[in-house]
């Protein structure tokens, strides 16, 4: 049975969506089943495969400063060319406060450790942020759907906080390629599986503990919710930059179509 609730857990991701309804892992040890080891490399840059993972519905009526996606003025967009507002992105109005610094275009993924796109995404970024240009200030920010996110969102934080983001991809492949959701249906449990990894990668027990109960998670956990519900995400991954465009992997056209899309963004913003 916790075989079968895994798998199916890591194929709705796979194939479909990841939405609210889908049902949490009770146990998530390697051997506890067998997920698809999909390389990121092998990932498609088709945008029609390139769909993402999303969490269906977005209430209604929710407070008035939230974005709304509408025309936006043809002194913002890019220049024309290759890339076209409402086909490659689509405006955020009215534009959402940003916290990057004095002369800095602060670009946000929202993703989730269990998407499998964020996964087939993962090595874009990864080799983007080595080359990107010094005014961006890239964010990562957890999706905090379900407690499965928020269970992801609280091991990513703990890593930022220890400095330790270089585990990023190790967390996806222990997710992707090995079966370990590293969450489960109960808080002490998914505190085992998460403890478990980061000593196995380095960590001491103390310093993971000191760090996942502590202020700055905690912190950040409420404000990616809060941007989470700003924003409005209703798929992963999704994109934002400077507050006022959003996009992602389909409206791009591919994996290295959306990199370069963000870059000729951000180029834009810092124009203005």
């Amino acid at each position: 049975m916790i075989r079968i609730l895994l798998a199916a857990t890591l194929l709705a991701c796979g194939m479909a969506a990841c939405t609210r309804e889908t049902p949490a892992p009770e146990a998530t040890s390697p051997a506890a089943a067998t997920a698809p080891a999909t390389a990121p490399a092998a990932a498609p840059a088709d945008a029609a495969t390139a769909s993402q993972e999303s969490t269906g519905e977005v209430a209604e009526g929710d407070d008035a400063s939230l974005e709304r996606l509408a025309a936006m003025p043809a002194a913002a967009e890019l220049p024309g060319g290759r890339w076209k507002a409402g086909v490659n992105y689509q405006p955020i109005v009215p534009a959402q406060p940003t916290d990057a610094p004095a002369g800095k275009v602060e670009v946000i993924e929202i993703f989730w450790y269990g998407c499998s796109h964020c996964y087939a995404l993962e090595p874009y970024f990864a080799s983007w942020e080595k080359t990107k240009p010094a005014y961006i200030e890239f964010v990562r920010v957890p999706v905090m759907w379900n407690p499965v996110n928020a269970a992801h969102a609280r091991l990513f934080y703990t890593l930022v906080a220890l400095k330790r983001t270089d585990l990023n991809s190790k967390v996806f492949d222990e997710i992707h390629t090995r079966g370990n959701m590293l969450a489960a249906n109960d808080d002490a449990r998914t505190r085992q599986l998460q403890l478990a990894f980061a000593k196995a990668n380095g960590i001491a027990e103390a310093d993971f503990l000191r760090e996942y109960d502590g202020f700055f998670v905690s912190t950040q956990l409420q404000r990616a919710e809060d941007l989470t519900r700003r924003y409005r995400v209703d798929a992963t991954p999704v994109v934002y930059v400077a507050g006022k465009y959003q996009t992602d992997v389909g409206l791009a056209g591919g994996q290295a179509e959306l990199m370069q899309l963000i870059d000729a963004l951000a180029a834009h913003e810092k124009r203005r």
